[in-house]
Formats: structure tokens, C-alpha cells, sequence
């Protein structure tokens, strides 16, 4: 493990910046959300959780798939697809990587979805540890562990600099593009984890109770009368799904240019009322059914397919970000732990 002081962080940023692209929490307009790096720029490792996570790295919002290009009678399809150069994402906390291995069940699942995959292949993950869990973080409960994420390099900021460790090759090599480094004091570094730990152990949410949704019990939970209570309020806006490190849902589309048409997806959200809509119509008629539907899958549908793994990692988006104040938490009080 090596140690960066604190006034020496900024120049570790720029030697990698040098060799290639490097992506890290960036303040604008009061707002932190990754941004590439570039001298001036008001980096910010202190903002414990971007408003959007790190999934537009490997999924982004929008993206175009293919093109066709027309000429009389002649179509001919154009493969957008390209080799993606290795680039350095910087700064993910440990419930947004978490995420990733979420996403990867989803799009490196046969038929893999090579867009994807062309981007996780090329990135180098430099995680950070929290020092400064807030009230709207569970990430606990999911069996994360915020002060020591994984990753390439897990990095541990402390009021003397920041500490990183290299965990594979990628995260070696990536470390030594920057010579002007000393060995970190281990006891610093776990003083900080044991700290954050402390802080967690004592947050509102941190004791959530999962004991109830299983697969045994998803007729009784998919059938529960308090749906309607939870999502009475909801406005159906999709502000949960769009903050959310792990939702995968997207529609393709298509739209006219003068030189043919292009074809690409973007993110949908289960809580729209045209989501799935179908020639023979909507098989959700209700914001209660579409309610359901994304907590269902969270908390049955997705640990069900994939092993046992939940669809939410305890990042709390939702909870800041819901106009209505409704959450995954309110479903896990209302409906978990019912098991008696």
C-alpha cells in the first residue's frame, strides 16, 4: 500500500490523466458528478455519493446501437461498434461497485451484450473507501462493506493524504505511472475503517430486516394488501430508477436522418405507464402494479434468478432523491421480517 499526501493528489491525477482518460466526482453548479479530469477542475472526494452513479461508464443513458444508410434501393448496416482504449474511473464507493457485479449478471449473461462488455473490459476501477456514512446509506444490509471496497485499487482518503492499494495487475500498472509515493502506515489506515464501521453500526437503516422476502414467500408478498398504501403517493416520475447504480431496464429506438436512420437505446423506467407497453397494451394498467413490479424485482424476482444476490445495494439515492419520499426502505419496514 502507498500514501499520496494531501498536497500531491492533484499531480497523481494529472500523471494518470497523461496516459489516459481519467474519470473522478467532480463539483459543478453545486452539483457532484463524474467528470473527467482536466487541470482546474474542482475535484471532490469528500461528497460521499454522486447524484448518478457510475453506471454510465458501461451502461449510459443513451447510446446508439447501429446505423442504416440507405441509398435507392440498397441498405447497407453500419456497425458503430469500436475497441474501447483502457480509461480509469476514480472514486467509486463500495455500494456502486457492488453494483457493477448486478449489472454484469444481466449483460455478460449469454447472448452478452457486447457494448457493455467492451467498456468493462477496458476500465481500470479505483474505488474509496467512506469515511462518513450518512442516515440515507443500508448499504450494510446487503453485506457491503463500506470502508473497504474492492476494486483495481482501493484507495482510503485520511486527513494526511490518500492511501491505495493495488487488489490486480490492472491496479498495479496503474499505480506505477506515479513515482512520487511512500508507504502507507496500515494503522492510519485501518483507525479510518474501524471509524466509518463504528458509524455505520449506528445508522437508522443499517438493521433492515430481509428475512421475509425469499422465493417461498412471493405469492404472499406479490399479493400483500399494504401495496396500496406504499404506493398511493407515487407519481410514477422515475427519479428512483434514474438514480439507481443498479436498474438495467432500456427501449430501443429509431429516428430519421437525412443520411438514413439510426438505431439506439436508452433507459426506461418500470415505473412509466408506457413501460412494456405492447400492441395488445400495457400488462401494468396501475402505478400499484408498477410499484410492485420494481420492488418485487429488487427484493424476489432479481436474488431469485441470480443466487441469492439482491438488485439494490443500499446506495440510498432513492431515499434523497424521491419527491414523495418513497423508497425501498419503506417497502423492506412495511412488508420484511414478518416471518414469525
Amino acid at each position: 500500500m502507498i500514501k499520496i499526501n494531501k498536497n500531491d493528489i492533484n499531480a497523481f491525477f494529472a500523471a494518470v490523466a497523461e496516459k489516459m482518460p481519467l474519470y473522478l466526482p467532480v463539483k459543478k453548479a453545486g452539483e457532484t458528478n463524474y467528470g473527467m479530469y482536466a487541470e482546474g477542475a474542482e475535484v471532490d472526494l469528500t461528497t460521499l455519493k454522486t447524484v448518478k452513479s457510475a453506471k454510465d461508464f458501461f451502461f449510459p443513458q443513451s447510446e446508439t446501437m447501429m446505423k442504416f444508410r440507405k441509398e435507392g434501393k440498397n441498405i447497407d448496416i453500419i456497425d458503430v461498434r469500436e475497441d474501447k482504449e483502457p480509461f480509469v474511473i476514480f472514486g467509486v464507493r463500495a455500494c456502486d461497485y457492488k453494483a457493477f457485479s448486478v449489472l454484469d449478471n444481466v449483460f455478460l449473461q449469454e447472448p452478452v451484450d457486447t457494448f457493455y462488455k467492451a467498456r468493462r473490459d477496458a476500465a481500470i476501477i479505483c474505488t474509496l473507501a467512506c469515511g462518513r456514512p450518512e442516515e440515507s446509506c443500508f448499504c450494510k444490509v446487503f453485506g457491503i462493506d463500506a470502508a473497504d471496497p474492492q476494486g483495481d485499487v482501493t484507495c482510503f482518503l485520511t486527513e494526511n493524504g490518500l492511501m491505495l492499494r493495488a487488489n490486480t495487475e490492472k491496479g498495479e500498472a496503474l499505480l506505477s505511472l506515479y513515482n512520487n509515493s511512500e508507504k502507507a502506515d496500515e494503522k492510519e489506515v485501518k483507525a479510518a475503517q474501524d471509524k466509518t464501521r463504528e458509524i455505520i453500526k449506528k445508522l437508522p437503516f443499517s438493521n433492515l430486516d430481509l428475512s421475509r422476502f425469499t422465493e417461498e414467500n412471493l405469492k404472499e408478498l406479490f399479493a400483500a394488501e399494504e401495496w396500496k398504501e406504499l404506493s398511493e403517493a407515487c407519481l410514477g416520475c422515475g427519479t428512483c430508477t434514474f438514480v439507481c447504480p443498479t436498474c438495467q431496464c432500456f427501449d430501443i429506438r429509431e429516428f430519421k436522418t437525412r443520411q438514413g436512420v439510426i438505431r439506439y437505446r436508452c433507459w426506461d423506467s418500470c415505473m412509466y405507464s408506457d413501460f412494456t407497453q405492447m400492441a395488445a397494451a400495457n400488462p401494468r394498467t396501475t402505478q400499484l402494479q408498477r410499484f410492485r413490479q420494481r420492488f418485487m424485482h429488487k427484493l424476489i424476482y432479481y436474488p431469485s434468478q441470480y443466487g441469492g444476490t439482491y438488485s439494490c445495494v443500499g446506495c440510498g439515492r432513492c431515499v434523497n432523491k424521491c419527491p414523495q419520499h418513497l423508497n425501498i426502505v419503506k417497502v423492506i419496514k412495511k412488508l420484511g421480517g414478518k416471518n414469525d
